[in-house]
């Protein structure tokens, strides 16, 4: 069987394949905008039928009849008007559905693989798209075939005023292309522009407190406005030129009417048209229809761009992010987890941050990740719960990959948090359920394992306060706290803790390590990164990095012990090195030496 032609030119994509399936809305709204096109005529015949049926006759039951007979031609026309809109509309939210989950996904997976861009960009252009559909602009691209129609009607007027309704309509496409090639490059920029302008104005707000302390309000709002004022130069730059386009595009437009009335006045004094002087009329009328839908297609053509642009980053996010295969479901995990000589670099980049890097830890096993800053600990933890891939080996979690395992089976499993506690807009309940279906015992006793009850309840609203946008309302330890038993919550098997107890005070620090404790007793495996001793009390193992590598791995006290001598034989060699360098003063090295001791 040969493949299909236009399959091959035109590999297939999620969105050219979304708007396929709305062929059924397209090919109705064209039947209705030719339908109602055509009624357009209905003021023509009806001053045509005036002046040859009513005026001659002077009969008013034929005036009543015409007239009744051209109002109901209106209300049809306007049902048609109506009925394509709505069309449309629904054209746009069968568009959403289909694509909204799948844009939001990619989304999501963009930010995580840190590709750049405004993060919430291709939501924005899938919202352009779905607007597109009911848009002026492709309803004047569906009455293009009513133009032809005009068209044709013209030339068996008046082959003259057919041949100058055309050269006027090659005109006026002439007049969008050149349109197209003068404003698209600028816009595409200031697309850019403005995108980057957004992308700096989201980020300066996230970090207002901070420039507020240190004064660099002025400096960053110069910055800002430097990015704004390219963005509107290059917007201003295009309007200019589409302005001018539009001008040139209304002026012939008019002009055209009147030089076909003009054209079809010569012709019948030359007795070279048919019809009389009210099909001089009719002409004229038809030749303005012809071009009517080109200059709106001009007049919109920034959001024609708008479309295009939108159109062509979603094939670009959705082609980069395929669409995970739904794989067999796996049975809940018990928390064997086993990290086979993982090396995992930060998205987009080539550099590893961890090299090499082995262990494993039974069920109820709790291990501790130490080691200096940029140490590769955040890392780690961002591999072990399948968010950055491995470069090479692999995370297993009872013998499954992490990365490949659907998060949605995973994640009631697993607790997260991160070394930058993020809250949602909602209620101290609903974050910590994970704003899924609240289980208020559940969501209690997480509370109440990290030492938090107590604090909601004191709450006049309870449990059903809200925290405000990004836990604005709550301060950094309260914040951590709520963290910390959203990712309790429900007692997941498989829990990762980064720097659970920056924020927290002696009380938090006995909180977390009791937490910790209880849990671990009920089967929970867990791995925190920690620059404190307070959770080592209740630690397994423990695992020390040094620049992306292992530099010790085993049994806590056994670790402990050896980090301790290690310490204590640098600290000799640092005495010993002290001495040695010590200039003359007249003192003997010995009594030297033992003074020090």
């Amino acid at each position: 069987m040969e493949p299909d032609l236009r399959a091959v030119l035109r590999p297939a994509t999620e969105l050219r394949r979304a708007f396929d399936s709305l062929r059924p809305y397209f090919v109705r709204c064209a039947w209705f905008t030719l339908v109602a096109g055509l009624l357009v005529l209905m003021p023509s015949w009806y001053m045509l039928e005036l002046y040859d049926r009513v005026v001659s006759s002077r009969n008013p039951f034929t005036l009543l009849m015409l007239t009744l007979l051209v109002l109901g031609a209106y209300v049809v026309m306007e049902t048609l008007e109506w009925a394509h809109s709505e069309l449309m509309h629904r054209a746009g939210l069968e568009l959403d559905r289909r694509l909204s989950d799948r844009v939001f996904s990619a989304t999501f997976e963009a930010s995580l693989k840190r590709m750049g861009g405004a993060p919430t960009q291709p939501l924005n252009d899938l919202r352009m798209l779905r607007d597109f559909l009911p848009s002026p602009l492709l309803r004047a691209v569906m009455e293009t075939p009513v133009s032809l129609v005009f068209l044709v009607l013209m030339f068996a007027i008046s082959p003259v005023l057919g041949w100058a309704a055309l050269v006027g309509a090659i005109v006026q496409t002439s007049i969008a292309w050149l349109n197209e090639r003068s404003t698209q490059p600028p816009l595409s920029a200031a697309n850019r522009s403005a995108l980057a302008a957004q992308q700096y104005a989201d980020g300066s707000v996230r970090n207002a407190q901070v420039i507020q302390a240190m004064g660099m309000l002025g400096d960053i709002h110069r910055r800002w406005i430097r990015k704004q004022r390219e963005f509107l130069a290059l917007q201003a730059f295009a309007s200019e030129r589409a302005g001018l386009y539009l001008t040139i595009s209304k002026v012939l437009q008019v002009v055209m009417g009147s030089l076909l009335l003009g054209l079809g006045a010569w012709l019948l004094l030359r007795n070279e048209f048919k019809g009389g002087a009210a099909m001089v009329i009719v002409g004229s009328i038809l030749g303005g229809r012809v071009l009517q839908p080109l200059v709106q297609i001009v007049t919109q053509w920034r959001t024609a761009v708008g479309a295009r642009d939108a159109k062509q980053r979603l094939e670009k996010l959705l082609a980069a992010l395929p669409a995970r295969p739904q794989g067999m479901p796996l049975p809940p995990p018990r928390g064997r987890l086993a990290a086979e000589n993982i090396i995992t670099a930060a998205p987009g980049t080539q550099v590893p941050i961890l090299r090499g890097v082995s262990f494993e830890l039974k069920p109820g096993e709790v291990l501790a990740v130490i080691g200096p800053s940029a140490s590769g600990k955040t890392t780690l933890i961002r591999a072990l719960a399948g968010l950055w891939p491995s470069v090479g080996g692999k995370v297993r979690l009872d013998g499954a990959d992490t990365h490949i395992w659907d998060k949605t089976q995973l994640g009631p499993h697993v607790g997260y948090l991160p070394q930058d506690v993020e809250l949602f807009d909602g209620t101290l309940a609903e974050n910590i359920a994970r704003f899924g279906e609240i289980d208020q015992a559940k969501v209690e006793q997480a509370a109440r394992s990290v030492g938090l009850h107590d604090f909601i309840q004191a709450l006049p609203e309870g449990y059903e306060t809200e925290v405000g946008t990004e836990g604005a309302r709550l301060s950094g330890g309260q914040r951590q706290r709520v963290g910390l038993a959203r990712a309790l919550y429900g007692k997941p098997v498989f829990v990762l803790l980064d720097e659970p107890n920056s924020s927290l005070d002696e009380v938090g620090d006995a909180a977390l390590a009791a937490a910790i404790a209880e849990h671990k007793a009920g089967g929970t495996t867990f791995v925190v990164v920690t620059h404190r001793t307070s959770v080592l009390g209740v630690v397994d193992k423990i695992l020390l990095l040094r620049d992306g590598a292992t530099q010790a791995f085993g049994p806590r006290d056994e670790v402990l012990a050896a980090l301790r001598k290690a310490g204590e034989q640098a600290a000799a060699k640092g005495r010993a090195a002290s001495l040695q360098q010590r200039p003359a003063t007249g003192i003997t090295a010995q009594p030297a030496a033992e003074a020090a001791a």
